[in-house]
């Protein structure tokens, strides 16, 4: 038998059975960074600045919202959850990167972590895709799951 949760003892792929599991409240925190060349930092610094495509970190949040709405559709044996709560934040940090943060929150069987890192990472990618034209310097540099509660084990990176 294998550790990893998402294979039965064939190894074949499957849906972790979380039908005798306790609804409990549950809570993500995932963070992207981004960074982008020196100019274009500073035209974001200096206000959501606007592209042909629209503002640039109104457009993010809203696309990390729809993405983790709807993770279960894209990641294959990841559990349907109805997400309750979901919020994206961005700030400019001290390195002058981008740091995208997605907040999910849900009372159910299974986590929510999927959801958060799904959020940021489409944030970000958003991101790139608003400032693409004016270069392709933008490096998304990591994604990662900053804590995690309510389920068997409780996470918070250090």
């Amino acid at each position: 038998m294998t550790d990893f949760s998402h294979l039965n003892k064939k190894l074949q792929p499957k849906i972790v059975n979380v039908s005798a599991k306790q609804v409990t409240h549950r809570k993500a925190v995932a963070k992207a960074t981004v960074e982008v060349p020196a100019d274009i930092l500073q035209k974001l610094k200096e206000g959501d600045f606007k592209t042909p495509k629209g503002s640039v970190f109104q457009t993010a949040i809203i696309a990390g919202i729809m993405a983790a709405k709807k993770t279960g559709e894209l990641i294959p044996l990841c559990h349907p959850i109805g997400l309750e709560n979901c919020e994206v934040d961005i700030e400019v940090n001290d390195k002058n990167e981008i740091e995208i943060y997605c907040t999910t929150e849900v009372e159910a069987k299974t986590g929510i972590e999927m959801e958060a890192l799904t959020g940021a990472s489409v944030a970000a990618l958003t991101l790139y895709d608003m400032c693409k034209a004016l270069s392709h310097h933008i490096i998304i540099k990591e994604i990662k799951l900053i804590e995690k509660s309510g389920g068997k084990n409780d996470f918070r990176r250090e």
